[in-house]
């Protein structure tokens, strides 16, 4: 059984998951810890290794431990560090993958969280067999990991493939992370949805809506799912609009690197057709001819639950003996 097993991290703003997986995708044991108690690395590192250290223990031992991947927001593949989070405490660069080597005395590899889900497709989800792909992650922003070629895209520093950040709507929306005007991530994440609402709510008065039942600062995008899913003609309005922006926005994706297909994943995903429907129209429609109706737009395959566990341990898989 020696090093059979690896280990997967994915570290989120509030809370850190971990668990221990086997080649074929299987999570034996895991657990979660929150991520915003620690105001240094090292205290979360300290709350890290006693957590996974029973874990290891429960599988037999260090000895069956191939390494550990991780996830984590703004991971440098290439460096192996966290470089200015800006939804962690820990600020700066911190070079995360040779504090957790050394910690555990195990070879340990980091990318973002986006690129990490990638991985996970291509090794346990839709992407099996692919050699060129996009999964675009949308849940309260807007990720994406892009493979091409078989390899997935670094570019030159280790960031490449931001397309959430891609401006879609010149002047549009304002993103208050980034300060940019009309990105992907202001109209296609969870954000994104409510502000759409919230904006149709006051431009559309003579539209009828059960959100006008809430008020403004509890409506949410769970909210707007629900009324969308009961049939409220606001409520798919938005999702509507929110197809159509992404459509548009694959359609440029589609004829930068010419995937086989696109995955689409997360908690927006949910709404099925009412997203999907849109998506693939305007997607489509603002294709050229020689790439029209080759490209698989498909939700992702991998449960919700253990997905960044087994993104991030798809990483550790990679690695060269």
């Amino acid at each position: 059984m020696s090093q059979q097993l690896v280990v997967g991290i994915d570290i989120g703003g509030t809370n850190t998951k971990f668990g221990i997986v086997d080649r074929r995708g299987n999570i034996l044991c895991d657990g979660r810890m929150l991520t915003n108690q620690h105001e240094e690395v090292a205290g979360f590192l300290d709350e890290l290794h006693g957590h996974l250290t029973k874990l290891i223990d429960q599988v037999g031992g260090i000895d069956n431990i191939r390494g550990i991947g991780v996830g984590a927001p703004n991971g440098n593949f290439y460096t192996g560090n966290v470089e200015y989070a800006p939804n962690l405490r820990w600020k700066g660069i911190i070079p995360l993958a040779n504090l957790l080597g050394e910690k555990f005395g195990l070879p340990t590899v980091l990318t973002n969280d986006a690129n990490a889900a990638a991985l996970g497709e291509l090794i346990y989800g839709a992407a099996k067999g692919m050699k060129d792909f996009i999964v675009i992650t949308l849940g309260t922003g807007v990720g994406s990991g892009i493979v091409a070629n078989g390899q997935l895209i670094y570019g030159h520093d280790g960031f490449a493939g931001e397309l959430g950040h891609c401006i879609v709507i010149p002047g549009g929306r304002l993103h208050p992370g980034t300060g940019a005007h009309g990105s992907l991530e202001a109209y296609a994440s969870a954000t994104g949805v409510t502000n759409t609402a919230l904006e149709f709510l006051a431009e559309r008065p003579d539209v009828k809506s059960i959100l006008r039942d809430h008020p403004k600062e509890e409506i949410n995008s769970k909210l707007v799912f629900e009324a969308a899913m009961a049939g409220d003609p606001l409520a798919r309005e938005v999702y509507e609009f929110t197809g159509k922006i992404l459509g548009e926005a694959l359609a440029n994706f589609v004829m930068f690197s010419s995937p086989e297909a696109i995955i689409l994943f997360g908690g927006l995903t949910k709404a099925g057709d009412l997203i999907m429907k849109p998506v693939r129209e305007h997607m489509e429609m603002n294709l050229l001819p020689i790439f029209q109706n080759k490209v698989k737009l498909v939700f992702s395959e991998l449960k919700e639950s253990d997905a960044a566990i087994l993104g991030a341990s798809a990483l550790a898989w990679e690695m060269k003996d």
